[in-house]
């Protein structure tokens, strides 16, 4: 493991099998003094509509595993012409059927709106469970575009004319949900350290 990934003066465990996600998390986290290590392997898998339904039965059963100190993410893509789909089961979609099945979804269909939702949830022995959540609309596009990783090469962010995945991983994380959510949650642990 990188000497950079547990140095940070701060240091937390990240649970996730995703290591295109910790990395993401990795360099937000270390801009604040937070070193973070990843946990591999899912706490649990959950069936819900609700992300934060999901984040927190991800967080009991570490609890009662005694894992911990540590955090949770989970994130949704909701397209607004698919009534929120695929939703919670984004990562299970792009699985079974990839980008080109979605985009085949989506063929014809002028409605591109699309948001992006990622919920974090971390607990320690003196804090109860703390949400922090992060959102970003945007558009579905025509085609792959770019690399990236996941859904990142068909979701163009409001405001942008290009992909995550035409971005680098520093302007991604400049503008993400996962970024949002990520910067709340450590702008909380820094303030909880200094004792505010």
């Amino acid at each position: 493991m990188e000497e950079r990934e547990i140095s940070g003066k701060i240091k937390v465990m990240f649970y996730t099998g995703n290591k295109n996600k910790f990395r993401e998390v990795r360099e937000i986290l270390w801009e604040y003094g937070v070193g973070i290590e990843m946990r591999t392997g899912k706490p649990a898998e959950v069936q819900s509509e609700d992300i934060t339904y999901i984040v927190k039965t991800c967080v009991e059963v570490l609890r009662k595993r005694n894992r911990g100190p540590g955090f949770v993410e989970d994130t949704g893509l909701f397209i607004e012409s698919l009534n929120g789909f695929p939703g919670p089961y984004a990562s299970y979609v792009y699985e079974k059927i990839g980008l080109e099945g979605v985009l085949k979804l989506l063929r014809g269909v002028k409605n591109r709106r699309a948001m992006f939702r990622t919920i974090i949830g971390y607990w320690d022995n003196k804090t109860k469970l703390k949400i922090f959540k992060g959102e970003i609309k945007g558009l579905i596009s025509k085609k792959v575009r770019g690399k990236g990783w996941g859904y990142d090469p068909v979701f163009i962010p409001l405001g942008f004319d290009k992909t995550y995945g035409e971005m680098k991983l520093a302007e991604k994380n400049m503008v993400s949900h996962r970024s949002k959510a990520v910067r709340l949650f450590a702008e909380w642990l820094v303030k909880k350290k200094q004792g505010n």
